[in-house]
Order: C-alpha cells, then structure tokens, then sequence
C-alpha cells in the first residue's frame, strides 16, 4: 500500500546550484555537501590558487612587456627565420587562461561563503593542470631566449607599485567577508589570525614602495628628448630615409641607427646581420641571401629595395592608415648609407648616435673600419657636435682626428672613469640603471640616453627620474606625453595611503560585528533545508518554488532495511546517515515524475 506524506516546499536556489554545478557538477540538491573537504580537494585548491598567482604575474609581465613587443620578434626572427608577430597568440592564450582560472577562483571562493565542500570536477583538473604546466614552460621559454626582458617588472612597479596596493587593499578587504564569516561559525579561527597578519603586513607596504613619480612638482626636470630610434619605424621602413624624415615630422631631437661597412668600405644603415629581413634580396640575389649585410658591396646595396616589406608583412599594423603617396614612398625606399644621414641630420641640426659594427676579419675593411667611418662623417659636411661617437676601439685616436666628436659609451661606468676616457654621454637599456644611477650621472655632468622607450608610462617615469634623452621606435606616441602620466607629492600619496588603510579598517571590522551578529542568534545555516510547513507558502504567491511529494510503498520502506525507519521516524543528525537516508530513499521510489528525493521528518 501506498502511504502519502504531506507536500513539502523547497525553494529554487538557481544561484546555488550554479555555483557548484560549474564548479564540481554537482547540480542536484542531494549532490551537495556542508562537510568538510577532503585533503585530495584541499591539495587541488592549492594547486589551482598557485596556478591563479603564477597566470597573473605571467599576464602582468606580458602587460608590461608590450613596450619592447618589437624586440621579442626580433629574437623569433633569428630563430625562426621568418618575421612574425609572436605575441599575438601569447597574449591570446595568456588572456584566456587567466580569466578560465580567475573564473574557477571566484567560484571555490563562494563554495568557501556558502560553506559548501569543494570538489572541482575532473575536466577542470584537466584544464588547471593544462594552464599551470603551459605557463611554467612559457616562463622558462622566454627565461632563456630573452631573460633581460624580466627587469621590466621592477621598472614597471615604479609606476604601478601604488595603484597595485590599492588594488590588493580592496581586495583582501572584499575577502574578510569570508574569513569573516569561518571565524564567526567557530570553524576556522587559524584563518582570522592569517588573514589580519596579511591585513597588517598590506597596510604597511607603502613604507618599502619607491617610486620617482612621488615627488615635488617644482623638482620636475624638462622634458626629455626624444631620439628616433632607426627612424620612424612603427610608420615607416626601419632605418630608410623616409623612416627618419617621419621621426622629423614628429619633432624628435635626434636620430639612432646601426652602422655597417660594405665590401668597398661604405658605412651604411642595417640592423639584421643578413638583408632578408628589410630587403628583397632573395628576389635580386636569391644565391646570396644567406650571406652578412657586409659581405655586399655599395653598388649591389643600391639594386635592393628597402620599403615593400613593409607593406607586404605589416610588422606594426599601421599600413592601413597610409595615404597612397605614403605607400609610394615607403615601396621607393633604398638602403640608406650613414653618409645620406649625415646630410639630412645636418640640414635639420639635429644629433644623430649610432652603433658602429666592426666587420668579419676576412672582410677587407677588419682593420679600417674606424677610418672609413670618420671619412664619411668628414664627407657628410656634418658639424662634429651633432654625431655621438659610440665604439670604444681606437677612441683615443678619433679624438685626435676629430676633436669635436661627442664621446659617447655604451657600456656602464662609474663617472670617474667616464671622465678619464673623455666620455660625456651614455647610452644605456632602460633597465640598466636605477633613479639613484640616473641622479649620480646627472650630478657629474653625465648626459644619458635611455633606449627603447615606446610606452607612456616607461616615458614618464623616467621623466620624474630626471632622464635627459630617450630613443623611442614610436616618437608619434611619446610626442602626446607633455606631462608625466602621475605625479604627486609625499604628502599627497602619504595622505592617500593613510585615508585606504583607515577606510579598509573600517570596513573589516564593521564586517566581523556584522558576521558575527548575523550567525550568533542561528545555527550555521544549511542552505538545503527543508520548509516542513506547506502552509506557510502558498501556490498562489508570485514566487518560484518546487513541490516534491514523497511516496513511499510498505515494500520500498522494507527494501530501504534500517535505513529507512530510521528517516522515517526523525531526520538524522550526523551527515553520514543523512547520506544513507538518501541513498535508501533513493532506491525506494517507485515510478513517477518525482525528480529529486530529500526527506525530513513526518509531520503533519
């Protein structure tokens, strides 16, 4: 015989059951579970918030990097052989594993609100384990191909280091309503003293943050100038005459290049060790594009053009923002030599340093390489006050010859010894030098110039640091900085930094009372428990509820064995036989449309 129990009324929690049905696929009520979670689990969830830690310093570091992008192809280039942008599918990857695992990380944190047990489903192991080894191997990847590129982190927190601790003071902030709530039920009174140690240290790391932008706005130095390294080359062909007529058009102060010396002794402008890069020699010469830019005499140079790879591969995406008699001028373009430099930088007045390369010692020029340099800027006509002299060989002899040359290192010294050699100027990578370096330089009359700046924020930092010159392959972008991007005083920072801290207590301690108000007059709250008294709802009332009839049959309850009297006669307090009485009941349904079993006690 069929014995009926009266209607019972449960409430839909979409909410809920999306949490964990994303997060463990667990979408059924009988699914869930208030006990603690399993050491397996618990391992998982550290591995998954290590995986959270190591993506987003992968994603800050590939965020920052963006001011030497160019670069990173450079070093795919030599290896590969072909140009292409490698970043692209990096920053595509980077971006999507990180939200994927940001997503996880704000679902496990919600299980830990609600008090429900993690369990993170199989294919989501897959995936963390996937992102965590993929990441590893991207860091050693770059580690050793381009390991210097990791000192942008440092520069970077220069600029980012005050916002990034506001940014984690709210976050931790938002947290305490968790921790909040563990230590109000009693259950995790290790996490409250956790949590206000990292509350404590947070509150305190503004006294170790140094920055150069926080700083009097009456020391502010001028300006820095701006060199356009090898031209122009986000707008035009790298290291051509139109390259560097467009670093003209936005006003830069100088001109950087790289210098090589040709078979017949012609110093001209070329970056590559070989031409297949920014020439079409593979179509002119195809048996000889293999072979060193300096194993090509002048007259061959002047048979390759210089700019139709540019419009052919696109390397900075600005192609389509050329007017047609851009694209003309840019497909004309012919290797450039350091003497049509020369001339055009003395016609604007404008300096010009570049990076001189001692050819091969089987070349014909091994030994008078520095002479037939000199010879071409003694030709160009070119006051010697605007060419920067970079190579250290023979400097001694060049300053006899040409006195009036601006000696320039590229190798870091202390001052005395830059004094000593006759060296006035240094350039430097940015990340080189620290502000302290840069106020010690300053202080002894030692200008220095800075390359590659591309990006706003690296610009402006070394503003505030007291940079005198730049060399930037984007002088378009750093002509729109007219002010550093921040700049504010000790007091202004001091205040905004006390003003966080005293709002973040606030609200911590307004969240543990509240927490602690909440939870003190109930018993830890099951989010899953029954509504035994069917009048209290009604079906009339404009809300979304569940009626569920338990049915059970004299034969069910027998098959059911212990279990089932026990659930029959009073809901069992231990989750173990809650977890049977579910299972037996389970078992004991007949037929129907009943989609989900819970049961409470018989009431009427």
């Amino acid at each position: 015989m069929v014995k009926h129990q009266p209607l019972q009324v449960y409430e839909r929690q979409l909410c809920l059951s999306c949490i964990t049905g994303i997060y463990g696929c667990r979408w059924k009520r009988y699914q869930r579970s208030h006990d603690d979670t399993t050491k397996w689990e618990l391992l998982w969830s550290l591995i998954l918030l290590v995986t959270f830690c190591l993506l987003l310093i992968w994603f800050y570091f590939w965020w920052e990097a963006h001011n030497d992008y160019n670069e990173f192809n450079w070093f795919l280039y030599n290896r590969s052989g072909e140009w292409s942008d490698g970043t692209a599918p990096i920053l595509a990857t980077t971006a999507a594993g990180f939200t994927y695992i940001a997503f996880l990380m704000v679902l496990a944190l919600c299980h830990v609100a609600l008090g429900q047990q993690l369990n993170l489903h199989w294919l989501h192991k897959i995936g963390v384990t996937a992102a965590l080894l993929t990441t590893i191997v991207g860091v050693i990847s770059v580690n050793q191909t381009w390991g210097q590129e990791w000192d942008v982190v440092p520069v970077s927190l220069q600029a980012t280091g005050p916002f990034l601790h506001i940014g984690a003071l709210a976050a931790v902030t938002a947290l305490s309503w968790i921790v909040a709530g563990q230590v109000a039920r009693a259950e995790k009174t290790m996490a409250g003293k956790d949590f206000t140690l990292v509350l404590l240290g947070l509150y305190v790391v503004p006294l170790y943050i140094s920055s150069p932008c926080i700083m009097d706005h009456s020391t502010l130095k001028p300006r820095p100038e701006v060199f356009g390294h090898q031209g122009a080359p986000t707008l035009a062909p790298e290291n051509t005459l139109w390259s560097f007529q467009r670093a003209l058009q936005m006003n830069v102060t100088g001109l950087e290049t790289d210098v090589v010396i040709s078979v017949d002794g012609v110093p001209f402008l070329m970056h590559d060790p070989t031409l297949r890069r920014t020439t079409d020699v593979e179509k002119v010469f195809p048996d000889r594009q293999m072979d060193e830019a300096s194993r090509f005499n002048w007259t061959d140079l002047q048979q390759l053009n210089a700019g139709q790879w540019f419009l052919k591969n696109d390397p900075f995406w600005t192609v389509n923002t050329f007017s047609v008699k851009e694209k003309n001028l840019t497909s004309n373009q012919r290797v450039c030599s350091l003497e049509q430099l020369l001339k055009l930088a003395s016609y604007h007045n404008i300096s010009v340093v570049f990076r001189l390369q001692r050819p091969p010692q089987d070349h014909p020029c091994f030994h008078s390489w520095i002479n037939d340099t000199l010879q071409a800027v003694q030709r160009s006509g070119v006051p010697p006050s605007l060419v920067m002299w970079t190579p250290d060989e023979q400097r001694a002899q060049v300053r006899r010859i040409a006195p009036g040359l601006v000696q320039t290192s590229l190798d870091k010294h202390d001052p005395h010894t830059l004094h000593k050699s006759g060296i006035s100027r240094l350039m430097l990578r940015y990340s080189q030098v620290s502000p302290s370096d840069i106020r010690n330089f300053s202080k002894n009359n030692i200008s220095l110039t800075l390359y590659t700046v591309n990006e706003p924020w690296l610009y402006s930092t070394l503003w505030c640091s007291g940079v005198s010159s730049v060399s930037s392959e984007a002088p378009h972008v750093l002509r729109k900085v007219l002010y550093p991007i921040w700049l504010m005083g000790p007091r202004e920072y001091g205040l905004i930094w006390v003003s966080a801290d005293l709002v973040s207590f606030a609200v911590v301690v307004g969240i543990f009372i509240l927490q602690k108000y909440r939870m003190s007059g109930m018993r830890s709250y099951n989010p899953e428990q029954i509504m035994l008294s069917a009048t209290v709802r009604t079906s009339s009332r404009d809300m979304n509820v569940m009626k569920e009839k338990l049915i059970f049959s004299g034969k069910a309850v027998a098959g059911g064995g212990s279990h089932a009297s026990v659930c029959s006669n009073s809901w069992p307090a231990s989750s173990s036989q809650r977890v049977n009485c579910t299972r037996s009941m389970a078992t004991a349904k007949t037929t129907t449309d009943v989609h989900l079993l819970l049961f409470g006690s018989a009431v009427t």
